[in-house]
């Protein structure tokens, strides 16, 4: 009798990957590697109106586009420019005063939205309103606190003369910590409601199982939260963690909306405020702000990298090594058998 001959389904599946994949390279992969190859040339945009000029009049160009040589020029410039470092600071300080609180109450509201024991009425509505400042547009977020924190017409100053508080207006924009903390008070605001529905998946994903022995066992609530819940929260927790990192890195739309270039004596200037200013201000520097991107790139996977080391299962892990030492094993002497003609 003849075999039914089956019918396979993977080709569809590459199909219709297919599309992603030649945007992702279109989108992703070259612009990446075209930044990483700029950031070893003399590209400026002195010598590519030099070499357009040349182009104009009909004569060979003076000026190539070509790699420098010292090729790590930009990189060693960047790595010496003090306002970079500061830019970095900038961006850590910000994004550690905002995601540290952001984690903290997304992580409360997730709990007490999913927990059965809470009698909340109308929580799809709070979730909504929770979330919503996600889907403004950074501008008009921007023009709102640029507004509110205004020195001359701002209601902030007006509200705190009303009480009292103080007896001139405030330029919280000119003053370091005023400005940093303001920066980070509206990345705050717009990701905790986005976080939030990211801790509520998961814990929504936890089986009710575990919940319910910890119930029979007598187990209260913060002994639930943190012998459960935390536990198969990991990671969920691990991805808030490293796409929030990547965000804080690349922060651009608000502290440049806020502060401008410069960002405001470059107290809320950013790493990429600073790759921005590079690129498109003065001299137009795309070598050198190729240099720096790359820099932030590879500072990025560094980080990431240490996270998901840090935050791994060890457990998992273990027995990993365990069975890959055992399969190495059985391959060595399968090996050694096969060269004494134990095995045909």
């Amino acid at each position: 009798m003849k075999k039914k001959k089956g019918v396979s389904y993977a080709k569809w599946g590459y199909i219709f990957a297919l599309p992603f994949c030649i945007a992702y390279l279109i989108f992703m992969i070259y612009p990446i590697f075209n930044t990483f190859t700029i950031g070893f040339t003399n590209m400026t945009d002195q010598v590519q109106m030099q070499i357009a000029q040349d182009k104009m009049i009909g004569i060979e160009p003076t000026v190539q586009v070509e790699v420098l040589e010292n090729p790590m020029e930009n990189y060693q410039f960047v790595l010496s420019d003090p306002n970079f470092w500061s830019s970095l600071k900038n961006t850590c300080i910000i994004w550690g005063v905002n995601f540290v609180p952001q984690i903290l109450l997304a992580l409360a509201l997730a709990v007490l939205f999913t927990s059965n024991r809470s009698k909340i009425r109308g929580k799809g509505a709070f979730k909504v309103l929770f979330y919503m400042p996600n889907i403004i547009t950074a501008a008009t977020i921007a023009m709102l606190f640029t507004k509110l924190f205004d020195y001359n017409k701002g209601p902030v100053n007006d509200i705190l003369r009303m009480l009292g508080v103080i007896d001139e207006n405030i330029n919280f924009f000119s003053m370091k910590g005023a400005s940093r903390a303001i920066v980070a008070f509206v990345q705050f605001w717009m990701w905790y409601g986005y976080t939030m529905i990211i801790l509520i998946s998961g814990i929504l994903g936890i089986s009710p199982e575990l919940f319910e022995a910890a119930d029979i066992d007598g187990a209260n609530g913060w002994q639930k939260f943190f012998y459960v819940t935390l536990p198969n929260l990991k990671s969920i927790m691990l991805f808030t963690l490293v796409t929030s990192m990547i965000g804080g890195m690349t922060m651009f739309d608000i502290p440049f909306m806020i502060g401008g270039q410069g960002g405001i004596k470059g107290h809320i200037r950013t790493l990429s405020v600073y790759i921005f200013e590079m690129s498109f201000t003065g001299g137009k520097l795309y070598n050198r702000a190729s240099a720096a991107s790359m820099l932030v790139f590879i500072m990025i996977a560094i980080m990431a990298a240490v996270i998901f080391f840090m935050l791994r299962d060890k457990d998992e892990a273990a027995r990993h090594k365990i069975e890959k030492a055992q399969t190495k094993a059985y391959k060595k002497a399968l090996k050694e058998q096969k060269a004494k003609g134990g095995v045909q």
